[in-house]
Parts: structure tokens; C-alpha cells; sequence
């Protein structure tokens, strides 16, 4: 079995579509599973939805109806005016509308699963229905009946032996098409696995199956030692180890979600990440090895971050009670530490807040602490860092901290 992941980009039109019949076409898609994203930036989309349907704003019909037109004018580039495919869309938006009309829950996680799965569902559809279309046999498989997870929604915990058993009965020796990013939580209720979260589906089912491979399909050449939208001259990564490839996701490297490297590792089950533009370029190897080839230094940007300082109000030590404490609060408000250099008096913290939860958590920390926070700072981190790297990284703005070990840098830069 090998297992390939489409992402938003690679399925963004009709021509990406088609492009994506070109990979299959020559890469073989006999006993392969395909996971794919939403299309394009639907994602976003259905996060506009969602924050509509919440506010009861006006431009809910507004928003859903983007949704609707962007998907039917792909259908309407790919398909004839009376395919079965228009019917599909027409259910699938049809139990939208349900959802919304029969929802009586005020718990915004909830919702938000509930709603954005629906795009990973309306993609599915659609290129399954255009790879029959095109002669291509496949099997459209709804996820959720595969990966059961709990009910944490947004942030769902798989339950991996459920989970296996489901796989492995559902799943045949052909091509099957099936949904990136979500789960089942049990009682028809829909999870997700965490924001990109399509990457740890291909990983699961990779780990399931004992998968031969996992190629993970970008719109990049493999992994980069940088994003090229934030540096030039980027360098191409051929080979990555299971290990230096956890730490970069650690540090907040987009390519590789955090969540899909252990169960690969686990089976030492290859992981590629390969151009869907140029098919005759290996891209890069994640395997097990040397840490990376060619080793040079390797940079990762986090923006929108927070760099928080928290001392006690009485000027007492920080001592193992405090940092319990403030950890515990971390977590409760669901803020991500990407960074964090305590000393006697204080304890500072680099986070992001991806659940724009941020100002409560402050307003609560002050309760007990002095507390002092830059905002809207970048966080670079530099393994392998050389003194020219480091060098060009200080020059950005204005260095807020910095903290190195024997193979990583972090600066916290508030730039001007």
C-alpha cells in the first residue's frame, strides 16, 4: 500500500485537478490511498462560515454561497451539466444548511468541527467523481467511519487500536479516495485532528496498513532549509532523519505536521515530500540516517508571536510551585510555548495563540503576577546555526532574547 497526501494547493482548480490525474497517472495507483484537503483556501472559508453563524451576522448566506460557487465553477470546468456530481454538491450543501438550522450547542469547538469538515468532503467528492470521469476506477471512503478519535474536538487523541481494526476492514487493494484533517468522535459527531492536520491522516493510515511509503505532494520542491517566502536561496534538503525531522516540526517547520513523524518511525515507514509540478525530481527522504544532507543551517519563522515575562508580585523566587502553576494555565487556555529562559526572579515565555485566547489568559495571570508582554514579535530558530546565519537573523530588527544549545538558536526579534 502506499499512501499519498494532496494538499489545498494541489487541488485548488480544475487544472490542479487534472494535475493531480497526472500524479497518479505516473506514479501508479494500483493498492494506493489518497488523502486530500480542502480546496484551495476553502478552510478559511469555512472558518468565515463559522464566525458568521456564531455572530449571527447577516453575511452568513453571503459566505456559504462563496463556498457553494467556488466548488460548483470547478465542477462546472470539469464536468457536464448533468453529471451526478451536481447532486452530490447539492446534498452535501444540503446538510450544511441542516446542521445550522438543528444546531442547539453554544460550544464553538464543536461547531467548528462540525462545519469545516465539509470541506474535505465536498473536495473527495469531487475528484473522486472526476477520476471515474477520466477512467480512473476508485473507491470514495468517508474517514470518519475510519479514524475514531475522542470527543476533544479541534484537537481530537486517536484511538489508535479502534481505529486499526476500522481501517483494515474498510480499506481494498485499489485506488481509495478519502478525507484529510478530519475524524469520528463517536455519536455521527465529526472531529479534526488539529489545524493541517491531513498530513497525520496519511500517517495513520501509513501506520495502519503498514504502508510501503507516504509522499507527501507540495507545491515546493521537497523540504527547504527555509520557507522561500521569508528567505532567498533556499537549499533543498535531500535527505532528513526521523529525528532532526520531529525537531524541525517542534520548532514550528511547516512542511511535516509535528503529529505525523512518530507513527512513521515507529514502522520506519519512508516519508517523501515530492514537487506535484516536476515528477522526475526525488524531492526530499524522510527516513532513518544521518540527520540531514547537506547539512547547512536551517531556519524557521514563527510570526504573531507573544514573548511574555512573569515575575511573582512580591519579588519572591519563581520556584517549581510557580512554573506548575503558570503551566497549568498555559494549558487550560490552549497557548502554544514555542520558547521558554526562567531565571531567579522571572520567567519568560514565547507562545502563540492559536485559539485567540491570549487576552483572557493575561487577564487571569495577572490575578497573581507581575506580568509584561511584547506583541506581534517573530521567533527564528536556526539549527545548525552558523555565525552568518545568526548574524543575518540579528539584523532583522531589534533582538528581545536569544537562547542557544549545542544545535539550536532562538531569537525573539521585534522588528520595526
Amino acid at each position: 500500500m502506499k499512501v499519498f497526501k494532496f494538499g489545498g494547493a494541489s487541488v485548488k482548480n480544475a487544472a490542479a485537478i487534472k494535475n493531480v490525474v497526472r500524479v497518479l497517472k505516473h506514479e501508479g495507483h494500483n493498492n494506493t490511498i489518497v488523502i486530500i484537503s480542502a480546496m484551495g483556501k476553502m478552510t478559511n472559508a469555512f472558518e468565515k462560515v463559522i464566525a458568521d453563524y456564531v455572530d449571527e451576522a447577516t453575511s452568513l448566506p453571503k459566505s456559504i454561497d462563496y463556498i457553494r460557487n467556488y466548488h460548483l465553477q470547478i465542477c462546472t470546468d470539469l464536468f457536464p451539466k448533468d453529471h451526478a456530481v451536481f447532486m452530490e454538491m447539492d446534498i452535501v450543501f444540503g446538510k450544511l444548511s441542516g446542521f445550522l438550522a438543528s444546531n442547539r450547542s453554544h460550544n464553538y469547538d464543536f461547531i467548528y468541527d462540525q462545519i469545516v469538515a465539509f470541506g474535505e468532503l465536498l473536495s473527495t467528492k469531487i475528484v473522486s467523481s472526476y477520476l471515474e470521469q477520466v477512467g480512473i476506477s476508485n473507491t470514495w471512503l468517508d474517514v470518519r467511519s475510519c479514524i475514531h478519535t475522542d470527543s476533544n474536538f479541534r484537537d481530537a487523541k486517536v484511538d489508535w487500536e479502534r481505529t486499526e481494526i476500522s481501517i483494515k476492514h474498510h480499506l481494498k487493494n485499489n485506488l481509495t479516495i478519502t478525507q484529510g484533517f478530519i475524524a469520528g468522535g463517536g455519536n455521527n459527531q465529526t472531529t479534526t485532528l488539529g489545524r493541517e492536520g491531513s498530513d497525520f491522516t496519511a500517517a495513520i493510515f501509513a501506520y495502519c496498513l503498514n504502508a510501503k511509503n507516504v509522499t507527501i505532494w507540495k507545491d515546493v520542491d521537497g523540504v527547504l532549509n527555509a520557507d522561500p517566502r521569508c528567505f532567498d536561496n533556499t537549499i533543498l534538503l535531500e535527505q532528513i532523519s526521523y529525528k532532526e525531522a520531529t525537531e524541525m516540526a517542534f520548532y514550528g517547520a511547516s512542511v511535516i505536521h509535528p503529529k505525523t513523524l512518530k507513527p512513521l518511525e515507529n514502522k520506519k515507514i519512508p516519508l517523501f515530500v515530492r514537487s506535484f509540478e516536476h515528477l522526475n525530481n526525488t524531492g526530499t527522504a524522510v527516513l532513518k540516517g544521518q540527520a540531514i544532507i547537506p547539512e547547512t543551517p536551517c531556519f524557521i519563522q514563527k510570526k504573531n508571536q507573544y514573548l511574555v515575562s512573569i515575575s511573582a508580585k512580591d519579588f519572591s523566587f519563581m520556584v517549581e510551585s510557580n512554573l506548575s502553576h503558570i503551566f497549568k494555565l498555559l494549558g487550560d487556555f490552549k497557548l502554544k510555548v514555542n520558547l521558554i529562559q526562567n531565571s531567579a526572579l522571572s520567567f519568560s515565555v514565547c507562545i502563540e495563540d492559536n485559539y485567540h485566547r491570549f487576552d483572557a489568559f493575561i487577564k487571569t495571570i495577572q490575578e497573581e503576577y507581575t506580568v509584561y508582554y511584547n506583541s506581534n514579535i517573530t521567533l527564528y530558530t536556526i539549527r545548525y546555526a552558523s555565525k552568518q546565519a545568526l548574524e543575518m537573523i540579528e539584523k532583522k530588527g531589534q533582538v528581545l532574547l536569544k537562547q542557544a544549545t549545542k544545535q539550536t538558536v532562538q531569537v525573539v526579534i521585534k522588528t520595526p
